[in-house]
């Protein structure tokens, strides 16, 4: 029997309805696929004006203070951050700012964002990966950049984004075999 992964996922859009949830559900779904997972999203959209007003941990409302716990303890973070301006939001950056400085050392995070355009592709390169280096985890080397013509409104429409996101599954399930699916027989 395979221990359940638990995975922490961070939408870092303080908007809903957003791409970057819709992406991080996918990431999600595509990884349950292949593993056992004990799931949880921390969802800026229902955060971001209380951790906005708390400029240390020790001001934080006791449920975001969980949150940040939860993300602390996951055994593969998902970070997943819309573009503005050509960087994550502000408040994507003072979650992080607010874990523990060695609570994601050595621990895997996917990363994933969406934006305007296929210009800001670069964002996971240039600004996420820097971060989560700074913060000495493990980024996996498939990250998912997704733009608004990859989307059907606010469902997933391009077929090669789901190849994306297949592919980024497909690769992080590896790291964790402890947690994989029990193959089925077939007759």
């Amino acid at each position: 029997m395979s221990t359940p992964l638990k995975v922490v996922a961070v939408n870092g859009s303080a908007h809903r309805p957003s791409r970057t949830l819709v992406l991080v559900q996918a990431l999600l779904a595509e990884l349950s696929q292949r593993l056992v997972l004990d799931t949880q999203v921390v969802d800026l959209s229902e955060i971001a004006r209380p951790l906005g007003g708390a400029l240390t941990r020790q001001e934080l409302p006791a449920d975001i203070e969980v949150q940040l716990a939860a993300i602390e303890s996951a055994d593969l973070l998902i970070a997943a951050a819309p573009v503005y301006r050509g960087s994550f939001p502000g408040h994507f950056k003072h979650l992080f700012d607010l874990v523990g400085m060695d609570a994601l050392a050595s621990k895997p995070v996917l990363l994933a964002a969406t934006g305007g355009s296929d210009r800001h592709a670069l964002v996971l390169e240039h600004q996420l990966r820097p971060l989560f280096s700074f913060l000495q985890a493990l980024t996996l080397p498939i990250g998912v950049y997704t733009s608004t013509g990859d989307f059907d409104g606010h469902e997933i429409g391009n077929g090669a984004l789901a190849e994306r996101i297949k592919l980024a599954a497909e690769r992080a399930a590896p790291l964790f075999p402890g947690a994989a699916r029990p193959l089925r027989r077939v007759a």
